[in-house]
């Protein structure tokens, strides 16, 4: 007897999950030995077992730069440089493509960041990683228009009307706390002008007062130490004089009695 094609199919597939769970569990078992091993240290074997092609943290990293090459060159790059094509043959059919392509790419991004960090030790997850954004490429399955047309375009339309006064209340709020925060920052910076201002002029006429008071004491002692000196000069000069005057008056009475 012949088996109907549907049992077939059915047997095919029970047999595919099968041998998924099985390579789940030897994934599951030699990464929790590789912790083991980080964790106790173990010399047997040694750290440089980690490193090996056949060990579980090896193919991990290689997994990773895989998936992460492919999100990268036929997730971003090949997208970028045809909707470029788009944009410029004016292709309406090809301009809708790619910016739901655009619009499923980003929700994906913006869920890589939270299951990269809560499910990355899963197995095969790298793997279904590059799976999906093939998945979304490829132009026999459509992946990316299909996730917009049944899920994404029915959501956003549904809720667009919330979405838009959340965006404008956000708005409004970003632009009042800014202009809050702006004033507060001027008047800050002002006061802060106005104190240091104050505070320099008080230290700069501080100076000037020391400056003065210093420059007339200075003053008033040249004035006390030259005092006595002019004095000392004054008399000095003085009997100079007296003393010329007397040899003048010597000398004018000795020429008189030599003439009379």
């Amino acid at each position: 007897m012949t088996a109907c094609p549907a049992c077939h199919v059915v047997f095919r597939s029970v047999r595919f999950l099968k041998i998924l769970n099985i390579k789940a569990r030897v994934h599951d078992t030699a990464r929790a030995r590789a912790l083991e091993r980080l964790v106790t240290g173990s010399r047997d074997e040694g750290n440089s077992s980690l490193l090996t092609s056949s060990s579980p943290a090896f193919s991990a990293m290689v997994s990773w730069i895989i998936s992460r090459l492919v999100v990268l060159i036929f997730g971003t790059l090949y997208p970028a440089y045809s909707s470029y094509k788009a944009v410029k043959s004016k292709d309406v059919r090809e301009y809708v493509k790619w910016m739901m392509y655009w619009i499923i790419f980003a929700l994906f991004t913006t869920a890589e960041v939270i299951t990269d960090i809560f499910l990355c030790w899963l197995p095969f997850y790298y793997e279904l990683k590059i799976a999906f954004v093939v998945w979304l490429l490829s132009p026999y399955t459509k992946g990316s228009s299909v996730l917009y047309r049944k899920f994404v375009h029915p959501t956003l339309s549904s809720k667009e009307k919330d979405i838009d006064e959340y965006l404008c209340q956000a708005k409004d709020k970003s632009y009042d706390t800014l202009v809050h925060f702006g004033r507060k920052g001027l008047n800050v910076a002002a006061t802060a002008a106005v104190m240091a201002a104050t505070k320099g002029q008080g230290v700069l006429s501080d100076r000037l007062r020391s400056f003065s008071m210093q420059d007339l004491s200075s003053l008033q002692s040249e004035g006390q130490e030259r005092s006595p000196a002019s004095v000392t000069t004054q008399q000095a000069s003085s009997q100079q004089h007296r003393t010329r005057a007397m040899m003048r008056s010597k000398s004018e009475t000795g020429y008189s009695k030599a003439s009379s």
